[in-house]
């Protein structure tokens, strides 16, 4: 599997940036080459499917995940989603954590997590280290993206 982290603070609220980051239609916004369907209604909860389908012409694939967990934030207590990937060509999880973090000189800043570990099936295990390079850049870019009203001020990566 390759796992990756991505962290990144933000001015907006807990509410506001759990609002922005599990909107999911508009992460096809910031995922080159992707186009996400939601599959079932809403509002999001755990059970909530959606598809992200990404590549060109005939070189598409789809990815399938299913929300298995849901706590938005609320007053002190920290927002939770876990994604579960469901599909063929690609397995594995991702977990979203936003929360305030009180500590901080500057006032309370919210902080947002977004972790994952993923299998691409076609591609050879060697070359896990190099697919979560990739995810981190892509994801990366997408949660600072969903966030750009509130710029990132720090990121920090584990693979």
């Amino acid at each position: 599997m390759s796992a990756f982290r991505i962290d990144r603070t933000t001015p907006l609220s807990p509410d506001e940036a759990w609002r922005r980051l599990t909107d999911w239609p508009a992460h096809s916004g910031q995922v080159p080459l992707t186009e996400i369907s939601v599959l079932t209604p809403g509002p999001t909860r755990v059970g909530t499917v959606f598809v992200a389908r990404s590549g060109l012409g005939p070189a598409r694939f789809d990815d399938p995940m299913e929300v298995v967990g849901w706590q938005p934030p609320a007053s002190g207590v920290p927002g939770h989603c876990r994604l579960e990937k469901r599909g063929r060509a690609v397995l594995g999880w991702a977990e979203i954590h936003v929360y305030v973090d009180e500590e901080d000189e500057a006032g309370s800043i919210t902080r947002v997590r977004w972790e994952e570990e993923l299998r691409i099936r076609p591609l050879p295990r060697p070359l896990d280290a190099l697919t979560a390079r990739a995810g981190h850049l892509v994801f990366g870019r997408a949660v600072s993206r969903l966030l750009r009203d509130g710029p990132a001020r720090s990121s920090r990566t584990t693979h």
